[in-house]
């Protein structure tokens, strides 16, 4: 593709302008101008034609995969390669996706001679977790006598991965990852005797019975005891639901008027799934199995509970691109294929809104498929609204604000009701502010691990 150059837009405007207009006002001039405008189209062809390979010998790629974090600024690397032996004066420009943000549209590059590869380094920022492509690559370079700009699409075929930025959460649960102690910021005393079998033993005074071993006792003609230790690795999993609900905007944990007009507001999907890397990544601190889960109307990620900073990897690779869906969750699919998958007793802790009370019924419906063998908790994010009457944090100065007090009042009514209802299936359920999710999640999980429920 040729493009003028600001170059031959001057020439056009010094040069042929007012040579047709000279030939308007003096016929008699009007040859020799002419010739002058011809003389000057055939140096523009003549120079097009000289510049139609320059781009010839360039090759310009991107790495296949990019990582970055929302929000914060990161590189692409850029590599060039000339593959002939020609002094270049380039101007590249990425055709980055509306997600993408770059201070620099465009830059100049000056590839010499002896520079058979050079790799530049372009800042991106990311402005909304998920996968986003980089088809081509822009380069111009100008023609031999700077009238043209000789310009070509270079196929890139570049994978950007935005992962959410998880630093925010960090600093609310900040003591957790203090590496001082076994369990938070501070050894805890675990509670209990275990649940894994480790031996046998002779018979104490004072052993309870249920720990008698009888076949064992049958066989030796005397009283022999079952030993048991902490469980060390336990399975973890976290069901994120990526449905209709999961679209609400949630509340920013960092407000400011610059930070709302620049970033685009999270939703409560969003904040679900950098509390859940929070938990893997509690998790696999303390050895534990952890998968995690996302549905809507059906099952859309799987990965069974691991360990190690790999897996980490696998996970968060699973979730960073995940989109809400305008689709009711579908609880008694989900549960029954979890009662399916899932062979050992695990922590199951589902991220989902509730405040709907059609739902509420098929979570009941399907939570009795799993909730006997496995510990099921529910983190409900705080519905718009939902608090009790007269609260200090909603004062009440006008009519429409005791309405909307009352209205919110009956939302959180309600799901202080279903708590009752899960309780008596077998099911812990709270209620999360939006920029506490994390810290909830991860409180109740090593509650959970302390206790030795799972």
């Amino acid at each position: 593709m040729f493009a003028p150059s600001a170059k031959l837009l001057r020439l056009t405007a010094l040069v042929v302008v007012p040579l047709a207009t000279l030939a308007g006002l003096f016929p008699d001039v009007a040859g020799l101008c002419a010739g002058a405008i011809v003389l000057l189209a055939i140096l523009t062809l003549f120079d097009a034609l000289r510049g139609h390979g320059a781009l010839a010998g360039l090759a310009v790629t991107l790495p296949p995969v990019a990582r970055l974090t929302r929000g914060r600024p990161g590189e692409l690397a850029v590599q060039l390669h000339n593959r002939t032996n020609r002094d270049r004066e380039l101007r590249l420009g990425l055709a980055l996706p509306p997600e993408l943000e770059s201070p620099e549209e465009v830059r100049a590059v000056h590839l010499p001679i002896a520079s058979v590869a050079a790799t530049l380094t372009w800042p991106v920022t990311a402005q909304q977790r998920g996968r986003f492509g980089i088809a081509n690559v822009h380069v111009g370079t100008p023609s031999p006598f700077g009238l043209w700009e000789i310009r070509r699409a270079i196929p890139a075929a570049c994978e950007v991965r935005s992962y959410p930025d998880l630093r925010p959460e960090q600093k609310t649960v900040a003591a957790i990852f203090l590496s001082r102690g076994n369990i938070g910021s501070h050894a805890q005393r675990l509670v209990g005797k275990g649940r894994e079998f480790e031996k046998l033993r002779e018979y104490l005074p004072g052993d309870p019975a249920e720990d008698i071993h009888w076949r064992a006792t049958a066989k030796r003609q005397q009283p022999v005891t079952k030993v048991f230790q902490l469980e060390r690795t336990q399975e973890v999993y976290l069901v994120i639901d990526a449905s209709r609900l999961s679209a609400r905007p949630a509340a920013r944990l960092v407000s400011s008027p610059a930070t709302d007009a620049k970033n685009p507001p999270e939703t409560v999907l969003d904040r679900c799934v950098s509390a859940a890397l929070l938990l893997a990544a509690v998790a696999e601190r303390q050895g534990d199995l952890f998968g995690v889960i996302a549905f809507d109307d059906r099952v859309k990620r799987f990965v069974r509970a691991r360990t190690g900073r790999g897996h980490f990897a696998v996970c968060r690779d699973a979730l960073h691109h995940l989109q809400s869906r305008p689709v009711s969750p579908d609880f008694e699919v989900l549960c029954a294929t979890l009662r399916i998958r899932l062979r050992r007793r695990a922590l199951v802790v589902f991220l989902t809104a509730l405040d709907d009370s059609v739902l509420a019924e098929s979570f009941v419906r399907g939570a009795d498929l799993i909730a006997r063998q496995h510990l099921v908790q529910v983190i409900q994010p705080r519905p718009p609204g939902a608090e009790p009457a007269f609260s200090p944090t909603r004062p009440v100065q006008t009519g429409d604000d005791l309405y909307a007090a009352l209205g919110g009042h009956l939302r959180w009514q309600r799901l202080r009701e279903l708590e009752q209802v899960l309780r008596r299936h077998g099911v812990r359920f709270a209620v999360s502010d939006h920029d506490a999710m994390a810290g909830l999640l991860i409180r109740q999980y090593l509650d959970i691990k302390a206790r030795q429920l799972i």
